[in-house]
């Protein structure tokens, strides 16, 4: 079985070409006056299952109309930078054409297979996982940055894949059925 593959990774790649730049001493512009960047904090629990859930709801209704402009306008910078609505509708063309429905993603609870990482040094939230579900879990990596106080989303990779078997629930011992009786 084929499953259907979607990244979107392009605002990394453009940092990195900026990152790359200053390295090498070629700057891409310079501020004015350097400023200290803002500490930013870890999402509680809540706050990054709501991260997940509006983008995922998100790029569901752009499948579902072909109108990608408000998932790439609630992007950081660089990822509107990066992304055009038709290069969002072209990266996302196999996961339309399979009629994928991300609308479960609203009422189910997300499963991250890594704990959430957060960079300080460049305002960025990494999140992995997937949403469990029959007959795909939905698969997701989601890269937010920290903008004016705002987790903006910065990076999405979804894919439809085959559900992740569940660990066999421990049987519980029942006393009585392990009690010696007497005759």
């Amino acid at each position: 079985m084929r499953f259907a593959t979607a990244t979107i990774l392009g605002a990394v790649f453009f940092l990195g070409v900026c990152f790359g730049a200053l390295a090498q001493g070629n700057p891409v512009s310079k501020p004015a006056a350097p400023e200290a960047p803002a500490q930013v904090v870890m999402p509680d629990a809540e706050k990054i299952v709501l991260l997940l859930r509006v983008a995922l709801i998100t790029l569901n209704d752009a499948l579902q109309t072909g109108n990608f402009t408000v998932l790439r306008d609630m992007g950081a910078p660089g990822f509107r930078e990066a992304n055009t609505a038709a290069r969002l509708s072209q990266s996302f063309s196999d996961l339309a054409a399979k009629n994928i429905d991300l609308s479960s993603v609203s009422i189910i609870a997300p499963q991250l297979t890594q704990p959430p990482a957060l960079d300080q040094a460049k305002g960025m939230l990494h999140l992995k996982g997937y949403f469990p579900g029959q007959p795909v879990q939905i698969n997701f990596e989601l890269l937010y940055q920290a903008v004016d106080g705002r987790w903006r989303l910065f990076g999405l990779s979804v894919q439809p894949g085959p559900p992740t078997p569940s660990a066999p629930a421990a049987k519980e011992t029942d006393p009585a059925s392990t009690a010696v009786k007497k005759k």
